[in-house]
């Protein structure tokens, strides 16, 4: 399953909305040091109910706007 992501990073409330096509993830992570995606990965995982392991970034590692693959 391939899925879009638009990320906040430093937001007060961590969550997931759905947005259209694309979910938005509200993580209190900041994005260096690539702190920000892996905390998305791990909100996605819970969210989902999937390992971590089974979730990786395609498109958009230093970007708001991602491309992530889920495989099941």
């Amino acid at each position: 399953m391939i899925i879009n992501v638009r990320v906040i990073p430093r937001a007060r409330v961590q969550k997931i909305v759905a947005d259209g096509d694309t979910l938005r993830v509200y993580t209190n992570a900041a994005p260096s040091d690539g702190a920000a995606n892996a905390a998305v990965i791990k909100m996605l995982a819970k969210h989902m109910g999937v390992p971590k392991s089974t979730i990786t970034i395609i498109r958009g590692a230093t970007s708001h706007d991602k491309v992530i693959e889920i495989n099941k």
